[in-house]
């Protein structure tokens, strides 16, 4: 099927729109990255307080000055393996929006922080379609090409399912 004008329009829109600044990181020998805009600080590893009967990729909550926040192991969440604690481990907090439209903390535990980087416009393709509809790609917003390597770009809010983290911990607003 071929592409019309509107659509090549669109499509250069939406690559514009995700040209920024990114935080990128390692999981496993894979990069991934986040927009700044998400990123509240970025904290050592900590020990995480249990919840009962949460997802399994939710490891807990803990006490960032004052305010109890959920944590997500993305390895977990993405199927890729329980992750193996080492110094590069950390949590990065991030912004992940309610279904209200409100902010709410959430730390996301990461193989290791690499930079911040400004990706351009022409270093973003679309993600590639998959035949196989069982197959989400809901969560990345597009594939970064940079230096000789590609970076997965997430959509936080969409990989970390804020519904369930709401139910976690309830006043957990910046």
């Amino acid at each position: 099927m071929d592409e019309t004008a509107e659509d090549i329009t669109a499509t250069q829109e939406t690559t514009r729109s995700r040209a920024g600044r990114y935080l990128t990181f390692n999981l496993g020998s894979e990069s991934y990255g986040i927009s700044v805009l998400k990123v509240r600080e970025i904290i050592q590893m900590q020990k995480v307080t249990r919840v009962p009967c949460v997802p399994e990729y939710v490891k807990g909550v803990i006490n960032l000055r004052g305010k109890v926040i959920p944590v997500v192991d993305l390895r977990l969440k993405f199927d890729f393996g329980e992750t193996e604690v080492s110094k590069h481990t950390c949590i990065i907090v991030v912004a992940i929006v309610r279904s209200d439209g409100s902010d709410a903390l959430t730390g996301l535990i990461v193989d290791a922080v690499e930079e911040v980087l400004h990706i351009e416009a022409g270093q973003i393709e679309n993600t590639p379609g998959f035949s196989d509809s069982s197959i989400s790609m809901e969560y990345i917003d597009g594939i970064a090409k940079i230096r000789d390597t590609v970076a997965m770009l997430l959509d936080i809010d969409q990989a970390v399912a804020a519904s369930v983290l709401e139910r976690i911990v309830e006043d957990n607003q910046p």
